[in-house]
């Protein structure tokens, strides 16, 4: 039983590595880097993540998120200065770990993982037409109908091999059976080589060449809080979608502490920072890929592709690896998401909707941040509208107010507006068992009622609060009797 679950583990490993292979160059390339760069990050961080993270089955690598956001960094001050920023979104990261804030992402609602997963989905796909582009035009005649068709065998046999065996991942057999075939027959199509050349000797250790001041402080401090950001909240819903999938457990304070040292690790070899890379993830899931030995075959292959097997390797053919992610856009897409949009609440689908766009055009960071502020405040609006009071004259006339609800920012004036302190009699009792405090807006609105009905010469009487909204006013000096 073992032995099985290594060689599973084994297989997907190896898939995924075929997988990293040009998102790590194209990443690279991006951030205005030398691909080698790219893919030394891609082995430090996808193995030591593996060995050491918090999440067994996510694959990690030099993500396209961190990219976009060094690439500045990169055009204005040099690569030393990006290596320098990786080591200090490392510390960042083993910070955010350590202070256990990964629960943190608790905070995200559901709708906004749809719309995060979605909207990665999209990327993924969009991004494999770059494929279809020579020199920056459009592939037309025999080349477009060589991509295509290849493209479509990789993405067939992909979905229809499971129905056969489930002995060796689908996407294995479709790199490598299509890499084969493009080779046997000699058909003209654009190759992995065609991108870089990825051979390469093992990465150096040296600290990164800048004056250590705090000048250089000052110019890659904002870099590096950005870039741990972005890298902790992508692992994070990351490591969410994975412990989904997998129905089980993973840790997100050691995730990120994980995370954060092998940045460091990778920023001391000279190697790009990263996270976790949903696509890969997806891929390595799909395949079998559960335990940590899988992520530990993907980052170590990474090497061997540089240090032994890059002319093997830059003869994949493009068109392969762009049929695979093809596939795995398809099967990241929250397809349900569609179904339930005339089920779920319109803020929900709002939230869905919003998410995935602001996703494809923008960034990860914002779109995420977009939806959990259109959450909460759709939330504090719906909790506002909630509250409301019972009322009745007793037999000694005075009048007795029973408050339901939460009591907050939102919900003051709703509060306040329960109340009529000018034909009220002159003893008010107000009943707190079901009315809950939560900030000092609350307070405040309390200490308003009660000077209201002072100011008409009438006693308000509360009584019923929770221990917890006792503190809470007796630390603001309310008096509540």
């Amino acid at each position: 039983m073992k032995f099985k679950r290594l060689r599973a583990d084994a297989l997907a490993g190896l898939t995924t590595s075929f997988a990293l292979l040009p998102e790590c160059i194209a990443f690279a390339l991006v951030a205005h880097l030398n691909p080698l760069m790219g893919l030394y990050g891609a082995f430090i961080i996808c193995t030591l993540t593996a060995l050491f993270g918090g999440r067994p089955g996510m694959i990690s690598g030099a993500a396209g998120s961190m990219a976009v956001v060094i690439v500045a960094l990169v055009v204005q001050q040099g690569v030393q200065y990006l290596l320098a920023t990786v080591l200090l979104g490392g510390l960042v990261m083993i910070a955010f770990g350590l202070l256990r804030l990964g629960k943190l992402v608790r905070m995200v609602p559901h709708s906004v993982m749809l719309g995060f997963v979605n909207g990665l989905a999209i990327i993924i796909a969009l991004a494999q037409l770059e494929q279809f582009k020579s020199e920056g035009a459009w592939l037309n005649g025999s080349a477009l109908y060589v991509m295509s068709g290849l493209v479509a065998v990789t993405m067939a046999v992909v979905y229809l091999l499971p129905r056969l065996t489930s002995a060796v991942p689908p996407a294995l057999v479709a790199i490598l059976g299509v890499g084969l075939a493009v080779y046997l027959l000699g058909l003209p199509t654009r190759t992995l080589g065609d991108m870089a050349h990825i051979a390469g000797g093992l990465p150096d250790f040296a600290l990164p060449q800048v004056p250590w001041t705090l000048d250089t402080l000052r110019i890659v401090a904002p870099y590096a809080v950005l870039m741990a950001l972005v890298g902790i909240l992508e692992t994070l819903l990351t490591l969410n979608l994975t412990d989904e999938i997998t129905e089980s457990r993973g840790y997100p304070d050691r995730e990120c502490v994980a995370l954060g040292a092998a940045n460091m690790v990778s920023g001391l070899f000279g190697g790009m920072g990263g996270c976790a890379m949903i696509g890969q993830t997806v891929i390595n899931l799909s395949s079998s890929g559960r335990g940590r030995f899988s992520g530990v075959v993907a980052g170590v292959m990474i090497l061997l592709f540089v240090l032994f097997l890059s002319p093997l390797i830059e003869h994949i053919p493009l068109a392969a690896l762009v049929g695979v992610m093809f596939v795995v856009s398809q099967q990241t897409f929250a397809w349900a998401s569609l179904r339930v949009l005339n089920k779920v609440p319109l803020n929900d689908v709002l939230v869905i909707v919003a998410v995935t766009a602001i996703t494809v055009f923008t960034d990860l960071a914002t779109a995420v941040l977009c939806g959990i502020i259109i959450a909460a405040l759709n939330f504090a609006w719906q909790q506002a509208r909630e509250l409301y009071a019972d009322s009745h004259l007793e037999a000694d006339g005075s009048k007795f107010y029973c408050l339901h609800g939460t009591l907050f920012f939102a919900s003051t004036t709703p509060f306040l507006n329960q109340f009529d302190p000018v034909n009220d009699p002159a003893h008010v009792t107000l009943d707190c068992r079901h009315l809950s405090f939560v900030d000092y807006s609350a307070i405040t609105a309390l200490k308003t009622l009660r000077e209201r009905y002072d100011n008409a010469g009438k006693h308000l009487r509360v009584f019923h609060l929770s221990e917890r909204c006792r503190r809470l006013l007796k630390r603001a000096g309310v008096h509540h009797d």
